[in-house]
């Protein structure tokens, strides 16, 4: 549907968010498929009964993914936020440390009836910040030390609003969702890339001996069985892709939903603007993997290309729809300032000779 306001643009975003989530289970099943082809691809005696045996071994092969999509889950939930302050180097900080912060959060927090959030801080001069936790009751907010200093208090009152309307929403909780499925679906797809180079050599050194035995087997059910394997592969690497893509997508639409919520919180859609633009100016947190990268308030990094495998919408979108259906302010990029060397202390004059007049001594 058409977006006229706020709220009909957060509705259109909540009803995308529920159809790319519903692609998961899709590509499980996918998944399944191609597992039960290489199952029967070797005693199929042609390509369409080994399709068919394969759509039947579907109910067979759905526990055993299920399963370990369950162990998956289970290893997220419990060391959900030790693995990101891990990762991205935090430490929990307490009124009296952050004042500044814990007042700006605990005001917002009381304007909504929400519970207090765990606070950290990563020490580092980037401008960035990320919230976690897979309920309200346990949810965080993560900011750098360059962010901080470089957001006045309603640029930063506006950031951490984004991130608690992450935490109001259950992002954090839905990218858990998303990473555990994407990691379960484009498991066999990560592993045909990295043995791709392994099973070349095993070809070359194998060829000869296949040869002979080709001449053999070159009836209906041998070529039955290779086009199979070959269709479980590209399923596979499809679904790896596409998994990708829905996470990314799924990264991208709750972003806006953030900034949406934000603009509800403090009604102030100018100094989120305004953070945006100080925060894109230096946002780079190396050393973090993607899961990681796609929290982030701002990330530039992307795997093959901005429009669909990209973890945040552009910047400039962003701040369009900011513009468009908020009625905020746009005061354009802002520079990265170097701050200036101090100046340089006058040199001191040098001492008059002894014999001078009186007036020329210090």
């Amino acid at each position: 549907m058409r977006a006229f306001g706020l709220k009909t643009w957060i509705w259109n975003n909540g009803w995308k968010t529920a159809l790319l989530l519903a692609g998961f289970p899709f590509l499980l099943l996918l998944i399944c498929f191609a597992f039960g082809l290489l199952i029967v691809a070797d005693g199929a005696p042609s390509f369409r009964q080994g399709l068919r045996d394969a759509a039947h071994i579907i109910p067979a092969v759905l526990p055993v993914v299920l399963a370990v999509t369950a162990i998956w889950f289970a290893i997220a939930w419990v060391w959900n936020q030790r693995i990101l302050d891990l990762l991205s180097g935090a430490h929990p900080v307490t009124r009296a440390e952050e004042p500044r912060l814990w007042n700006a959060v605990e005001t917002l927090c009381i304007s909504r009836g929400l519970g207090m959030p765990r606070l950290a801080v990563i020490e580092q001069p980037a401008r960035n910040a990320f919230a976690s936790g897979l309920s309200r009751t346990t949810g965080a907010i993560t900011v750098t030390r360059g962010l901080l200093e470089a957001l006045d208090d309603r640029e930063l009152t506006a950031v951490l609003a984004h991130e608690l309307t992450h935490i109001r929403n259950g992002d954090a909780r839905l990218a858990v969702v998303a990473a555990v499925f994407a990691g379960v679906i484009s498991l066999p797809g990560e592993l045909m890339v990295r043995a791709g180079r392994l099973f070349g050599q095993a070809t070359t050194t194998t060829g000869s001996r296949g040869s002979s035995r080709s001449s053999s087997k070159g009836d209906g059910k041998g070529g039955g069985a290779i086009l199979l394997v070959l269709l479980a592969l590209a399923i596979m690497l499809l679904t790896w892709a596409l998994a990708l893509a829905l996470r990314f997508a799924l990264s991208r639409n709750r972003e806006f939903l953030a900034d949406a919520g934000a603009v509800e919180l403090t009604q102030d859609p100018d100094a989120l603007i305004a953070a945006l633009r100080k925060v894109a100016a230096r946002a780079e947190l190396p050393r973090l993997p993607s899961q990681v990268q796609a929290m982030l308030l701002e990330s530039s990094g992307e795997t093959l290309g901005r429009s669909w495998l990209a973890t945040h919408p552009p910047l400039d979108e962003r701040i369009a729809a900011l513009v468009r259906y908020a009625g905020g302010r746009d005061s354009g990029p802002v520079s990265v300032l170097v701050p200036a060397s101090p100046p340089e202390a006058p040199m001191p004059s040098a001492a008059p000779p002894s014999g001078s007049p009186w007036w020329r001594q210090s």
